[in-house]
Formats: C-alpha cells, sequence, structure tokens
C-alpha cells in the first residue's frame, strides 16, 4: 500500500494511507452516456487511467475495443496459479485483444486486481483446442520458456498478428504446449536462477511486441 506523510495541525502523521482515485465530482456533472451517476455521485476508486474516470464499466470495454492491439496471450492453468491474474493485469496494460485460459476454467483472479472485467478472456479446454483457435483465426502461436532449442526474445521480430502462450509458473510449458507452437523463444537471463517469474515474463514479452509494433524499435 502506498503511504504519505501528513501534516496535521503541525505534527507529523506518517504511513497514513494514499487515497486511490478520486472523489465525488462537483456538481455541475458532466453529460454523457459514458457517465456512471454513482461513480460521479460516491467518487472513482478504482484502478484505472484519468481519461476513464467516472465512466461506466461497459463504456471502459466499448472504448479500449477500438484500440486493443493485435496481439493475444494465453497461459495454461492447471495448478489455480496466482500469477495468472497478473498476466491478465498486464494484458490489459498493454491492451492484448484477447487472453486465453488453457486447462482449468476456473483461474486465481486475485493477482488481476478486478482488470479481468476490462479484458476479454476466452478459455480452451487444452493445447490442441487453441491451436485449433489459433488457426481459424490464422494466428501464429509463439511460446515464450527458457528450453533446449528456443530462440532469444531480443533477436527475434514478433508478428504482429500473434499468440503469447505461457507455461505455468515453475513447471514452463507443457510438452503439450510446445508441440502445438510454431517457435519458441526465450529471455535472456544473466544471474544463477533457471527461470523468471511467468508474470514477470509475460510482461517483458509483451512489451517487446508493443516496442515492435507500437514504437517500431526492431530487433
Amino acid at each position: 500500500m502506498h503511504v504519505i506523510e501528513a501534516i496535521v495541525g503541525g505534527v507529523e502523521t506518517p504511513d497514513v494511507p494514499a487515497e486511490v482515485g478520486v472523489g465525488p465530482h462537483p456538481k455541475p456533472w458532466p453529460v454523457g452516456a459514458h457517465f456512471d451517476p454513482e461513480l460521479l455521485a460516491e467518487g472513482d476508486r478504482r484502478n484505472v487511467v484519468d481519461k476513464y474516470r467516472y465512466w461506466t464499466l461497459e463504456a471502459v470495454v466499448a472504448d479500449l475495443d477500438t484500440k486493443r492491439h493485435r496481439f493475444h496471450v494465453a497461459i495454461e492453468n492447471f495448478l489455480h496459479d496466482f500469477n495468472i491474474g497478473s498476466v491478465v493485469r498486464t494484458a490489459n496494460a498493454f491492451m492484448a485483444k484477447e487472453v486465453h485460459i488453457v486447462g482449468k476454467k476456473r483461474w486465481n483472479r486475485r493477482g488481476a486486481m478486478v482488470t479481468d472485467r476490462y479484458q476479454h478472456v476466452r478459455h480452451h479446454t487444452d493445447p490442441v483446442a487453441l491451436a485449433e483457435w489459433a488457426r481459424e483465426n490464422e494466428m501464429v502461436i509463439i511460446g515464450i520458456d527458457n528450453v533446449p532449442g528456443s530462440v532469444p526474445l531480443e533477436t527475434c521480430v514478433l508478428p504482429e498478428r500473434c499468440m503469447l502462450l505461457f507455461g505455468q509458473e515453475g513447471e514452463g510449458l507443457s510438452v503439450e504446449a510446445r508441440a502445438v507452437c510454431d517457435s519458441v523463444l526465450s529471455i535472456a537471463q544473466c544471474g544463477s536462477t533457471r527461470s523468471i517469474n511467468v508474470g514477470a515474463a509475460a510482461a517483458i514479452a509483451m512489451h517487446a511486441w508493443i516496442r515492435q509494433h507500437r514504437f517500431g524499435q526492431l530487433p
């Protein structure tokens, strides 16, 4: 939690929680179908950028749908891993087109910090079903894992229309998942650990796509 030092009556009061969001909107209220009267009246404490303050959930999603990028994100779900929520949150931050959960339908939403409400999430029973969907939608599947034969992400140009596939935390991509990938890329590491957290790996890979296709910074 963020903290601030407040001064009340000349006395410092450390560890006061910083307020999140904004309070009630001063009147007259702005006019528009995208505004939520309840949020205008009570304040908007959601984790959204300023542009979407006081907007309805439906209006935010509709606006994001006009701007989403062409890459998708998929992650295997076998152990109800907390990191899946982190991947969804990052996918929302980078405006992935959709997130695909592969395996168990129920997944741990805590790490998503409610960003799944703004993100389209699709479920597939297994990697084969994911691959069938990808083929039908002309999507290249790019696995991300540090395994023998993988190609350094830092040296590759990612397809504009692709699906970034991640494995379970600790286990990495399953054999079945690697079998459906068009290619597997690895993330360069310099320390002693064998792998990095899957949420961190997902953020690095998504940002690589953003750098290349949003800002034109190719390897």
